[in-house]
C-alpha cells in the first residue's frame, strides 16, 4: 500500500488534507469505501480519502511544521499507511 498525501490547505473556513492510496486489492479498496467515516471515493485503482480537521488538530499547521514540511507530510503519510493496515485486520 502507498499511501501520498496530494493536496492539503483550507477550504470554507475548515482545513483539509487529501491522501491517495494506491496499491490496494479490489475488496481491500471496496472495504475501505464503504466503511472509513472519512468521506472516501475509488478512482480506478485508488481511493481518494479527504479529512477535515479543527484549526487546533491540524498537523500541519505549526511553525516547525512550516519549516520541515517535508518531514510533516512524509509522517502524515505514514500514519495514515499505518492506520489503514490496521484496519484492513478487521476486512
Amino acid at each position: 500500500m502507498i499511501v501520498r498525501i496530494v493536496d492539503y490547505g483550507d477550504e470554507n473556513d475548515s482545513k483539509f488534507i487529501e491522501y491517495h492510496v494506491e496499491g490496494l486489492s479490489d475488496a481491500q479498496l471496496a472495504f475501505l469505501d464503504e466503511n472509513l467515516e472519512e468521506e472516501t471515493a475509488v478512482d480506478g485503482n485508488i481511493l481518494k480519502i479527504m479529512m477535515y480537521f479543527e484549526d487546533k488538530l491540524y498537523p500541519l499547521q505549526s511553525d516547525i511544521a512550516k519549516i520541515r514540511l517535508d518531514d510533516f507530510i512524509a509522517r502524515e503519510e505514514i500514519e495514515m499507511n499505518v492506520f489503514l493496515s490496521s484496519f484492513l485486520e478487521d476486512m
